[in-house]
């Protein structure tokens, strides 16, 4: 996953937490705007997401910040 993406991820599960608490829940979906205007990044997420670590569509968010900050 290119680095701004997963810079973009972390501030967003960070906000996410800092407004609903650690057990607040995201997809994917949520690092992105409603409309699909960089299909290619979207795609990259999924893939991470879906492909690689075979996450459900709603997981923690704390989860998936720690799984970025570590590099996962």
């Amino acid at each position: 996953m290119r680095p701004t993406l997963r810079t973009k991820a972390i501030a967003i599960c960070n906000e996410k937490i800092a407004k609903k608490g650690d057990a607040v829940g995201l997809s994917f979906y949520a690092f992105f705007a409603n409309r699909n205007d960089d299909p290619e990044l979207l795609m990259e997420a999924a893939e991470w997401w879906i492909k690689t670590h075979k996450l459900d569509h709603f997981e923690k968010a704390k989860k998936i910040r720690d799984m970025m900050i570590s590099g996962v």
